[in-house]
């Protein structure tokens, strides 16, 4: 198969976030499957003026040219749950830089019982734009499980007081927890799409040493998804939610160093390039649809995409291509990869001219749906 790549045109660029990780900060409870001392990396458990500076200059540096818009974002605890003056503290911290022009807006995760009216107020009123909610479960079962002492309607009450306040909301769900299935999974979807977040990230469950969930997974308690599995998972909330408008930034864990420790990582669909093995499926599956749609498909086909979906479109370690080798093995395939094509659309031509295109769902901004035509 050949690739041929068209010359670059300019394109907008995702927006740069810088993570700040609070470690477990505000968290009322640990839940059995964390340990952020892996998760999120060398963090301390409380930041100084200094560290913080150091860790929003060290990316804004790679934003010297100013192309990408900058968020500054508080991960790895419930930011709510801090005493207020940290908040402040940090909020403040971070709005010197929106007073200075490095930095556009800032973003902060949190538990979906500690976002009453006075704490949305008091986040809007110091640069808060984005709040990512770790619901994790709409299954009140499943969340006593794994040791969260909030409730759906929880999830449901915040997201409608963030929502009036006109936040950008996110949603945090994972898969593979303990008493939950792929049933269960599905109807935590539909509780989603229900609620509209703009957002959602998707969350493999995975067991870490020295965390509650350890000892059900080593006492044979608890089984964790395949990577397959985990794959399908993924796909299945693709699926569901990029039609809806809800978009889908991110499958699975960022890899840390600590994860790679021997001890630290015990089972699970680990996997550095989860996002790409997710996308390469959705491609494979638009794509065999595409052509089943042109049988007889020919001695030739040349397909068009945007240079930024190939990478998807060809499969993790090429993964997709040699599939279509093996299922048409009489069929010479070619890709224009355009940078000028929207991405998210796919069109296969055949040598006697038969064209079919397809939309995905969610890889564009402006995809709701996929259709052929």
């Amino acid at each position: 198969m050949n690739i041929s790549r068209k010359p670059d045109a300019l394109r907008l660029s995702k927006p740069l976030i810088i993570p700040v990780f609070i470690m477990n900060s505000g968290c009322p409870e640990a839940c059995i499957y964390c340990n952020q001392k892996i998760t999120a990396g060398n963090f301390p458990a409380v930041l100084t003026r200094d560290l913080f500076n150091a860790e929003i200059e060290s990316y804004l540096h790679w934003n010297r040219d100013g192309i990408r818009s900058v968020e500054i974002a508080f991960y790895g605890g419930s930011f709510t749950g801090l005493k207020r003056d940290y908040q402040k503290k940090l909020l403040d911290w971070a709005g010197s830089y929106i007073q200075s022009g490095q930095v556009e807006s800032l973003r902060i995760s949190t538990r979906p019982d500690l976002l009453d009216e006075d704490s949305i107020v008091f986040l809007k009123q110091r640069g808060v734009r984005t709040v990512e909610i770790g619901a994790q479960s709409f299954n009140d079962d499943v969340l006593r499980a794994v040791g969260r002492s909030h409730t759906a309607s929880d999830t449901k009450d915040a997201l409608l007081r963030l929502q009036k306040h006109g936040f950008t909301t996110g949603v945090h769900l994972m898969a593979g927890l303990p008493q939950d299935d792929r049933e269960g999974f599905l109807r935590s979807l539909e509780q989603t799409i229900l609620l509209r977040p703009d957002l959602a990230r998707i969350h493999p469950l995975i067991v870490f040493n020295d965390t509650p969930l350890a000892g059900l997974y080593q006492q044979g308690r608890y089984t964790p998804l395949e990577l397959d599995e985990a794959v399908e998972y993924c796909v299945l909330a693709w699926e569901r939610l990029a039609p809806q408008g809800i978009s889908i930034i991110r499958f699975g864990l960022q890899t840390t160093p600590e994860m790679n420790r021997p001890g630290a990582y015990l089972a699970g669909p680990l996997h550095p390039a989860l996002g790409s093995l997710v996308y390469g499926r959705l491609y494979w599956i638009y794509t065999r649809g595409l052509l089943e749609s042109m049988i007889p498909l020919g001695p030739k086909v040349r397909f068009e995409l945007s240079d930024a979906d190939a990478a998807h479109f060809r499969g993790h370690k090429n993964a997709n291509l040699s599939a279509l080798k093996t299922l048409y093995p009489g069929v010479d395939f070619t890709i224009d990869a355009l940078s000028d094509r929207p991405r998210g659309r796919l069109t296969a031509v055949t040598v006697e001219g038969l064209t079919r295109s397809v939309t995905i769902p969610g890889i564009h901004p402006t995809s709701r749906s996929a259709q052929l035509v």
